[in-house]
């Protein structure tokens, strides 16, 4: 079977121009290379020891301000799937101790978590994908507001420790990130067809949904296989 990236995403959107198939292509190839990374950056967690914390949080930040302050200028494409990459590292070395503290409850929750991220990510791009009409565009002042009301619940749980808070800021951002899979994915399409070419930004902007999504489901996959633990004791 002679299967390429381009023939897959021509399959699946058919409806889509050439030039805006062939940016997707890059953009799915570096988000994947992204996961891969944050992958690596997990693992020098897990097998190391060194902590991420806010050390590893700050550092992605710079990443991410220096991608936005190297704008694409058709010459630095390199430089700034290193950044991408960085940024890509030092989110999975953040997500380190979140992955050690769910092998102590069971070695399988991550394979699952990451199998169910994967399965959402798809089925939300094929949706963004078919559908002709860029009606999903509409929600970004929803997604915005909503966005706003999980900082204010995170912030207001640090003083309160309600568990209602915390399950809503669980299952409403699982929510909201999923929408903003579908909103993105139409984003990136009108932005190519705009004119934009920066298929890095791009895949930034994914693979951030991507890494949301998984944390949110391991963090539920946690609590049920901890609820489980603690009904059998």
């Amino acid at each position: 079977m002679n299967m390429n990236p381009d023939r897959f995403i021509k399959g699946l959107s058919g409806h889509l121009e050439p030039s805006v198939r062939s940016h997707l292509k890059n953009v799915y190839s570096a988000v994947t290379v992204s996961t891969m990374v944050a992958g690596a950056g997990s693992a020098v967690h897990l097998f190391t020891g060194i902590s991420g914390g806010l050390l590893s949080t700050l550092a992605a930040l710079g990443f991410m301000a220096a991608l936005m302050f190297n704008p694409d200028d058709g010459k630095n494409t390199l430089k700034r799937l290193g950044l991408l990459s960085g940024f890509a590292f030092c989110t999975g070395l953040g997500l380190g101790p979140l992955l050690e503290m769910s092998l102590y409850i069971n070695t399988t929750l991550i394979p699952t978590a990451f199998l169910i991220t994967s399965v959402v990510f798809v089925s939300f791009t094929l949706a963004a994908l078919y559908t002709k009409q860029a009606q999903f565009l509409y929600l970004g002042g929803i997604l915005g507001s909503g966005l706003s009301v999980m900082c204010i619940l995170s912030l207001a749980n640090l003083f309160f420790r309600s568990r209602m808070i915390f399950q809503l800021e669980l299952y409403g951002g699982l929510v909201l990130f999923c929408a903003f899979i579908l909103y993105d994915t139409q984003l990136i399409i009108a932005r190519r067809r705009a004119g934009d070419r920066d298929y890095v930004w791009h895949a930034l902007m994914l693979f951030v949904d991507l890494v949301d999504v998984f944390r949110h489901v391991l963090i539920i996959l946690m609590q049920k296989d901890n609820g489980k633990k603690n009904k059998k004791n």
